[in-house]
C-alpha cells in the first residue's frame, strides 16, 4: 500500500527553548487511505508532532526526514506543504475579526486550486456541508470564527476540511472541550472526508471521537517516541489503564 506520510528518526527541539529536545527519533507511516491515532499523556509531544510536520517555526528539526506522498517536505515551507494536500486544524482556532467565513472559504479554494470556484456549485456545497454538520448557514455571513462557540470552531475546522478535500488530514484534538453530541457530529464530518485516496491522523485524549470511526492504528506517544501500536482495542486499553504501563 502506497506511503502517504513517512517519518524517520524525526527529532525536535523548541525555537525558544533549544535545550529542550522534544521528539526523539519518532518514526511513523500512515498509508493511503488508512485512519490513524495518536494518543499520549500531556507533554508527550503529539501537538509538537502534528506543527512539526506542517513546519511551524515554533520547533526546528535537528534529525530526521519528513516525506508527503514521496516527497521531502522536512524543510518545506507551510503554505507549500498546504498547498500539497496536507490540511491541519488546530486544538484552539483562530478568529479573523473582518474577514467573513464565506471569503475565508471562496480564497481557501482558490489557492489550492488555483482557480475561482463557480459562485453558484460552490454556495450549494457549502450549504450541503453546513447541513451535514449541523451548522447555520447564516454564518457565512458572521466574521470567521468570531462570535462562534467552541463547538461551532470545531465544525468550521470540518467544514474546511470538507471543502479543500486534501490528501491528509491531522486533527490535533479536535474534540476537545465538545460534548457528545457535538463529537458524534465531527465524526461524521470525518466520515464523509474519508475515502481510499486520502488519509486521515487524529491526535486525542480521549476515545469517544473514535467510538463512531473505523479505527486502522493507533499509537501511544511517550516522551517524544512512538513505544507502541496496534489496532483500534489499543484505545480501550488505554482508557480504561491509562498510559502506567509505557511510562518508565
Amino acid at each position: 500500500m502506497k506511503k502517504l506520510l513517512e517519518i524517520k528518526h524525526l527529532n525536535t527541539i523548541a525555537e525558544d527553548d533549544p535545550s529542550k529536545q522534544i521528539l526523539k527519533g519518532l518514526d511513523l507511516v500512515i498509508p493511503e487511505g488508512e485512519v490513524h491515532v495518536i494518543m499520549g499523556p500531556n507533554g508527550s509531544g503529539k501537538s509538537t508532532l502534528a506543527n512539526t510536520i506542517f513546519s511551524s517555526p515554533r520547533y526546528l528539526i535537528t534529525d530526521g526526514e519528513i516525506y508527503f506522498d514521496g516527497c521531502d517536505i522536512t524543510h518545506e515551507k507551510t503554505d507549500k506543504i498546504a498547498k500539497m494536500g496536507v490540511f491541519m486544524s488546530f486544538q484552539t482556532p483562530e478568529e479573523i475579526p473582518g474577514i467573513r467565513l464565506a471569503q475565508f472559504l471562496k480564497t481557501a479554494k482558490h489557492s489550492m486550486t488555483g482557480e475561482k470556484p463557480n459562485l453558484y456549485s460552490f454556495t450549494k456545497e457549502v450549504e450541503k456541508n453546513m447541513e451535514e454538520l449541523g451548522m447555520k448557514y447564516e454564518y457565512v455571513n458572521r466574521e470567521f470564527n468570531v462570535g462562534f462557540s467552541g463547538g461551532e470552531k470545531k465544525k468550521n475546522e470540518i467544514l474546511q476540511m470538507l471543502l479543500l478535500q486534501p490528501k491528509l488530514a491531522i486533527l490535533d484534538e479536535t474534540d476537545s472541550g465538545l460534548d457528545v453530541d457535538a463529537i458524534r457530529t465531527v465524526s461524521r464530518g470525518i466520515e464523509l472526508y474519508k475515502n481510499e485516496h486520502n488519509s486521515v491522523l487524529i491526535i486525542t485524549h480521549s476515545t469517544k471521537i473514535l467510538e463512531s470511526l473505523k479505527v486502522d492504528k493507533v499509537h501511544v506517544l511517550v516522551d517524544g517516541k512512538i513505544v507502541a501500536s496496534g489496532d483500534s482495542s489499543l484505545a480501550s486499553t488505554i482508557e480504561k489503564n491509562g498510559y502506567q504501563d509505557y511510562i518508565k
